[in-house]
């Protein structure tokens, strides 16, 4: 089943909960979300899948912050930053194309 195209309002708040995540990392984008859930369900589609990108994302520092005991986790750290960086602008520029983007290696918490 086709959704129907989301309005501009719509395209707007889903590209605020990428953007705002780049000043306030979970805060913001957690706001907007339970705020305007109920109304869209293309800002609730992004509202979850940014909420399982920072979950999949925040888990990967984390491992690769215990594998620099192994030296490994230099090299992996900066790449998963770089990495959510990219996908962040690339979720926001999708988001507000109108599309639902599905952000690479995340885990699906929150169905």
């Amino acid at each position: 089943m086709e959704r129907p195209m989301p309005t501009s309002d719509e395209k707007l708040m889903a590209m605020l909960i990428y953007v705002s995540s780049l000043f306030t990392y979970f805060i913001g984008p957690l706001i907007i979300w339970l705020l305007k859930r109920d109304e869209s369900e293309f800002v609730d589609y992004h509202g979850k899948e940014y909420l399982n990108f920072v979950i999949s994302y925040s888990i990967y520092l984390l491992v690769s912050s215990i594998l620099t005991i192994v030296l490994i986790g230099f090299i992996l750290a900066p790449v998963v930053t770089i990495l959510s960086f990219i996908f962040t602008i690339i979720a926001a520029v999708k988001s507000y194309g109108g599309e639902t983007y599905q952000i690479p290696l995340v885990i699906r918490f929150i169905k």
